[in-house]
């Protein structure tokens, strides 16, 4: 009995020795590390009043304090910020698709904003300002050294009123001015039209307007086409849609897929992460589908690109995606400003993060640059008509027996819809291209 106590208390000894051992110098590292966070703050205290008492210019207080925060969040990565309340309105007013300005969404990179892409039917759009471009300067003042909030703070202005900004291209020898009118920027987040028996949307923006767009826009086009079975399938334009509301990424995934994960985020610690599942319904019942993205698809676009591509529901054309693949949480803050802060990363449904990698095209097709319209020589009426003569132009030919007029007349639609879409390769090469594939797709027999 006696061993036994012994040995209980021997084993008491050793706990006492080992939390001594183990617990000690771990309080002693938080001690250190809480004296080492009061000291840093108390530096920071030193500083700020220095500065107030011996500047060389009155400062005002919030200001400094404003930059202070601004900077300890925008050390953290490109798109954690501080966001006054102005901006903070703004912010929310452009999630509902009105606001002035540009119309380019914009990051920074190496010191200079970098344009994501430029929004369709904007200002910046209509300028010719393309996705990649960096903008070094605005009305001859650098942007060099600023945060990308205070560069943004510098291109805005009342509707109507004119900027020059200095622009950088890839593939351009030289930099160059570009001159655009402000104006107030109203986004129109789903566009839909028909090419041949396609369906084309086309999505500019994540915003509170997105999916409701897409629903109505396929509704009427495929309405107007006759109904479902005459469409042979949709193309999703995701190019230069710089992303948005997670939530409207989720739906519209989700308006094509019938199960399974859309997408999935992960934060610092193991319980923040979410997990968002497709629910039951296709809005157009497994037609096929391409997905169009390039260069300025960015954050929502990616997320909507990279579950269609994981789930096999549609083919991704284009080129490579921007590769934003991080969550940002608007956390409102006291005096009615806010903090937008990285908070996750997001990843597809076959667990890949995006972040700067992007999603990679199915098959890359490259967009050919505009060329300038050069003068042709003007053909003669003669040389036209025998370029294009055929048997049927020929003398006595015989008739075709095997078709009805009606035939005939369905055969000559399909030609001119088939001339329209060679058209299109010269206006839209990337989009003739995914028109192209599900024409393809519709000439083969899928047997079950």
């Amino acid at each position: 009995m006696r061993k036994y106590m012994m040995a209980a208390l021997g084993g008491t000894v050793a706990g006492v020795l080992l939390a001594t051992q183990v617990a000690g110098p771990l309080i002693a590292q938080e001690q250190q590390r809480s004296k080492s966070v009061y000291e840093q703050l108390d530096l920071f205290g030193d500083i700020f009043e220095r500065i107030r008492a011996q500047y060389v210019e009155e400062v005002e207080t919030d200001k400094l304090i404003e930059a202070a925060i601004n900077g300890m969040l925008t050390s953290l990565d490109p798109h954690s910020s501080y966001l006054p309340p102005d901006d903070f309105d703004d912010m929310q007013v452009q999630t509902r698709g009105e606001f002035g300005g540009l119309g380019i969404e914009v990051t920074q990179e190496e010191g200079f904003v970098k344009v994501v892409s430029p929004m369709d039917g904007t200002p910046a759009d209509a300028a010719g300002i393309q996705s990649g471009d960096f903008i070094t300067h605005v009305n001859g003042e650098s942007v060099l050294g600023l945060t990308l909030d205070q560069a943004v703070d510098m291109m805005r202005g009342p509707v109507g009123s004119e900027i020059l900004i200095t622009v950088v291209r890839e593939g351009t020898p030289e930099p160059f001015d570009v001159s655009i009118v402000r104006d107030t920027i109203k986004l129109v987040a789903a566009r839909s039209r028909v090419v041949g028996n396609t369906v084309v949307v086309r999505l500019t923006t994540f915003n509170d307007q997105t999916f409701s767009g897409l629903k109505e826009g396929l509704e009427k086009e495929i309405k107007a086409l006759g109904g479902e079975d005459k469409i042979n399938g949709v193309v999703l334009d995701l190019r230069n849609n710089p992303g948005g509301l997670l939530t409207q990424a989720i739906q519209v995934s989700d308006a094509f897929l019938d199960k399974g994960e859309i997408v999935s985020t992960r934060g610092r610690a193991a319980g923040d992460g979410e997990r968002f599942n497709a629910t039951p319904g296709d809005l157009i019942d497994g037609k096929p589908m391409v997905v169009l993205i390039n260069g300025g698809s960015a954050s929502a676009s990616e997320i909507v690109a990279g579950a269609l591509q994981d789930h096999r529901r549609a083919i991704v054309v284009g080129t490579k995606s921007f590769g934003k693949g991080s969550v940002q949480t608007v956390i409102p803050l006291r005096g009615e400003g806010a903090m937008r802060l990285t908070t996750a990363r997001y990843y597809t449904p076959s667990g890949r993060s995006i972040q700067a990698l992007g999603v990679a095209p199915d098959i890359v097709v490259n967009q050919p640059p505009v060329k300038p319209a050069v003068p042709e020589e003007e053909e003669s009426p003669a040389a036209s008509a025998a370029r294009n003569r055929s048997e049927a132009d020929l003398r006595g030919v015989l008739s075709n027996d095997s078709m009805t007029e009606d035939e005939k007349k369905q055969l000559e639609a399909d030609r001119a819809r088939a001339e329209d879409s060679a058209k299109l390769r010269d206006e839209d090469y990337q989009l003739a291209y995914a028109v192209d594939i599900l024409k393809g797709l519709s000439a083969i027999e899928v047997k079950p």
